[in-house]
């Protein structure tokens, strides 16, 4: 299984992407083949005020809906549009084109407590 080395890795299967003090988040590689075929995505309202660990967004498949968490914490900058009309995007590219929001992290610091794509590979493989 692909598992980026540029990322971080949330317990609950969310990865996230820093550049600056805003970062991109979406779903793991191994969270979208649990899921199975993604038809619905709830995204966060920009400007949403989020803690680490907190709901903030939802994703619905086939088999169950699962709620989405955020890495960090910090507000919503962007969410992408895209999963509204095309949420395959979350199971063909979890790592691209199916991301789910950007937050402007409110402590950057909060990525040192997340795992490195090692500890994430460990974590899937039991």
């Amino acid at each position: 299984m692909n598992i980026p080395k540029d990322l971080r890795y949330a317990e609950t299967h969310e990865w996230i992407r820093a550049d600056g003090d805003t970062a991109t988040v979406g779903v793991t590689d191994h969270a979208q083949a649990e899921l199975t075929d993604v038809v619905f995505v709830e995204l966060p309202k920009i400007g949403t005020k989020v803690a680490a660990g907190a709901e903030c967004a939802v994703v619905e498949s086939v088999k169950a809906a699962s709620d989405i968490y955020a890495p960090v914490s910090g507000e919503i900058v962007e969410v992408n549009q895209r999963l509204e009309a095309e949420p395959g995007l979350v199971n063909n590219d979890p790592y691209g084109e199916g991301w789910f929001f950007k937050i402007k992290m409110l402590a950057p610091e909060e990525l040192r407590r997340l795992k490195t794509n090692e500890s994430y590979a460990q974590q899937i493989s039991k």
